[in-house]
């Protein structure tokens, strides 16, 4: 019988920046390393910018601590999400990368789920998520990832068919289709858009494998006219790319232009029906 083949080897990467606190930057790299039943070889920390003294004293005490090699990447100035990832893509020293925020909580099994997924063929793999607060054991929600090729191509017309939180690539993929690009509020969204386009194999597993953090005010925050105008940008892309029709886009505008400038509350019932149902 002939040797089991090794394990393909990964790096996690978590852009960190001045908002984010010291107790939850553990969490999420404890859950991410120590806790998982398949581990990485290493974390990438990219420091977005400046960060208060505690969030720093806890990246020195995870580079000690942390039972897996911490990779320090510094960004002099906060040069946003897009400009993090990149840097820190270009840092890791495997070619398959798992994303996690700052904030977040990968389950123990997760990376144990996911990793064959890849080694199997996809270019990127996502998942189902909770949305937790500060109770990681009462999720506050789910949302459904959609599964399945034509599923994923499909909802892709209408709304973003990954959490970015929950996905392990390739970045070899990645960088093929020109990696992340600036583009506000959708530099994900649009990359997904990009490998779909190019026959890339984009996958979900259905299962939850990410707490995702929502804070106080994270609804609030979806609504306005800045977001709306990252939408209207976003919108213009996928039209131009070809990846939705004039009726399609026109929808789409609909839909968000009224999700933006309902009343908070209304707007966080229905993208938690929505994503309950598999339909955000």
């Amino acid at each position: 019988m002939p040797p089991p083949a090794a394990e393909l080897e990964f790096s996690v990467l978590m852009p960190v920046y001045r908002g984010d606190t010291a107790a939850r930057l553990r969490r999420a790299a404890e859950s991410s390393t120590a806790e998982q039943q398949r581990r990485p070889a290493e974390l990438v920390v990219v420091r977005d910018g400046p960060v208060p003294a505690a969030l720093e004293a806890e990246l020195e005490r995870l580079a000690r601590e942390l039972p897996v090699p911490v990779v320090r990447v510094d960004l002099e100035h906060n040069e946003g999400l897009t400009a993090a990832l990149n840097a820190g893509l270009a840092r890791c020293r495997h070619d398959v990368v798992a994303r996690i925020d700052a904030d977040d909580v990968s389950y123990p099994h997760r990376f144990a789920v996911q990793l064959p997924v890849i080694e199997a063929g996809a270019a990127v793999v996502g998942s189902s998520m909770h949305e937790i607060g500060d109770d990681e054991a009462r999720p506050l929600a789910l949302r459904r990832a959609p599964v399945g090729e034509r599923r994923i191509l499909a909802v892709s017309r209408r709304r973003n068919p990954l959490s970015h939180p929950s996905v392990v690539l390739r970045r070899s993929a990645v960088t093929a289709v020109g990696g992340y690009e600036d583009v506000p509020l959708g530099e994900d969204y649009w990359l997904w858009v990009r490998l779909l386009r190019a026959g890339a194999d984009v996958r979900n597993v259905p299962e939850p494998l990410v707490g995702y953090r929502v804070s106080s005010g994270a609804y609030e925050r979806r609504g306005g006219m800045r977001m709306f105008r990252a939408d209207l940008a976003l919108q213009a892309r996928l039209l131009r790319a070809g990846h939705v029709g004039f009726l399609q886009w026109a929808v789409n505008v609909g839909v968000r232009a009224g999700y933006r400038f309902v009343p908070t509350r209304l707007r966080q019932l229905a993208y938690r029906g929505m994503a309950g149902s598999g339909r955000r």
